[in-house]
C-alpha cells in the first residue's frame, strides 16, 4: 500500500536523524530518550517483517530485500543483548554500535529507482571482476619491473619500491592519479630520468585503459537498468490508463443500459425524451473514451470546416466555368451567322 510505503520511509529517515543526533555527546547529554526511540523504532521494524512475513510466508524468503531486513534486525537487538560493561563485549559493543547505520539501508527495498540501481551494480560485478584482475596482473608485471629497476636500497627509492608491498601500493596511487607527481620527482631525484616512460606507459594502460574501463562498464549496465525501469513506469502508466478507460465506457454502457430499460418499461416516454433528461445530466468535463481520432470532436469540426471551405471555393469555380462555357457558345453562333 502507498501510505504504508509512506509511513515506513518517513520512519527510516527518522531513524537516520536519531542516529545523526546520537554522534553529538552535548545533544546526548541533553536528551536522554535515544534508547526509547530506538526500541520503538526496532518494534516499528519487528512488526513490518511480521506484516510482511504473514502476507506471504512462502515468497518472503526468496526476497533479498527481505532477507537484508532480517539480518539488519538482528543486528539491532546485538546491543540489547551484550553487556556493554563486561571488558569481553567491550570492542564487540563498539563495532556493533556503528553497524546500526545498516538499518538506514532498509530505505532501499521501498524505493524502485533504488532497487533498479542495485540490480544493475550486482549485473555489473563479474565484468568488473574480470577489469580488476587484469588491472591487478598489469600491477604485479609493473610491480616486480619497479622494484628491479628503482628499488636497490643504496640508489635507488626503496621507500616506495623497495619491496613488493610497497610498489604495488605505488602503482595504486598511479592507477588513481593521485600525488603521481611527487612520486616521478622522487626518481627524478635519484636520477632516474628514463622513469618518466614507465611512469606514462602505466598511466596509459591502468589509469585510461581497464580504470576507465570498469567505469564504462558500470555506466552502461546502469543506463540499461535505468532505460528498463522507464520502460516498465511507461508500461504500468498505459495499464493503467487502459483500466480507466474500460472503467469509464463500462459506466456509460451501464447508464445506455439503464435508460434502455426505463423505455421499455415506460409507457409514454420515448428513448429521445430520456436522451434530453440524460443530457442535462451531462458536463463538459466528463471523460470520453474514443478508439479512432476520427471519431473526436476536434476532428469532426475540422472535417466540417474543411467541408464549408471546399463548398465556399467550388460555387464560384461551378459559376466560372458556366459562364465560360456560356461565352464559348456566342462566340460558336457568332462564327456560324457570320457570312
Amino acid at each position: 500500500n502507498p501510505l504504508f510505503n509512506s509511513i515506513m520511509i518517513s520512519i527510516i529517515s527518522l531513524n537516520a536523524v536519531f542516529l545523526a543526533m546520537e554522534t553529538d555527546y552535548a545533544i546526548k547529554l541533553v536528551l536522554f530518550s535515544f534508547q526509547l526511540a530506538d526500541l520503538i523504532i526496532i518494534s516499528i521494524y519487528t512488526t513490518e517483517m511480521l506484516l510482511k512475513f504473514y502476507v506471504d510466508p512462502l515468497n518472503y524468503w526468496r526476497s533479498g530485500y527481505n532477507l537484508f531486513d532480517v539480518i539488519v534486525l538482528l543486528i539491532a537487538y546485538l546491543p540489547y543483548i551484550l553487556d556493554k560493561n563486561d571488558t569481553k563485549h567491550y570492542k564487540p559493543w563498539d563495532i556493533i554500535t556503528g553497524v546500526q547505520a545498516l538499518k538506514i539501508l532498509k530505505l532501499i527495498s521501498y524505493s524502485r529507482g533504488m532497487r533498479s540501481l542495485i540490480t544493475a551494480l550486482g549485473q555489473t560485478v563479474k565484468t568488473v571482476i574480470y577489469v580488476l584482475v587484469l588491472l591487478f596482473l598489469l600491477m604485479f608485471i609493473f610491480a616486480i619491473l619497479g622494484y628491479g629497476l628503482y628499488g636497490d636500497p643504496e640508489t635507488g627509492d626503496s621507500k616506495n619500491w623497495g619491496n613488493l608491498a610497497s610498489a604495488l601500493f605505488t602503482l595504486f596511487s598511479l592507477v588513481t592519479v593521485d600525488g603521481w607527481t611527487d612520486l616521478q620527482d622522487e626518481l627524478d631525484k635519484r636520477g632516474f630520468s628514463a622513469s618518466r616512460a614507465f611512469t606514462i606507459v602505466f598511466i596509459l594502460l591502468g589509469f585510461f585503459l581497464f580504470f576507465n574501463m570498469s567505469i564504462g562498464v558500470v555506466i552502461m549496465n546502469i543506463q540499461d537498468s535505468t532505460q528498463n525501469y522507464e520502460r516498465e513506469l511507461k508500461a504500468e502508466k498505459q495499464a493503467a490508463l487502459r483500466a480507466k478507460k474500460q472503467a469509464i465506457l463500462q459506466r456509460q454502457q451501464e447508464e445506455v443500459n439503464m435508460l434502455m430499460h426505463q423505455q421499455k418499461t415506460s409507457e409514454y416516454k420515448t428513448f429521445s425524451e430520456l436522451v434530453e433528461d440524460f443530457k442535462k445530466t451531462l458536463h463538459h468535463s466528463d471523460p470520453m473514451v474514443l478508439e479512432d481520432f476520427c471519431a473526436s470532436i476536434p476532428f469532426i469540426d475540422l472535417y466540417l470546416t474543411s467541408l464549408d471551405l471546399q463548398d465556399n471555393t467550388a460555387i464560384p469555380l461551378a459559376l466560372l466555368l458556366e459562364s465560360l462555357l456560356c461565352q464559348q457558345n456566342e462566340n460558336k453562333k457568332e462564327k456560324l451567322v457570320a457570312p
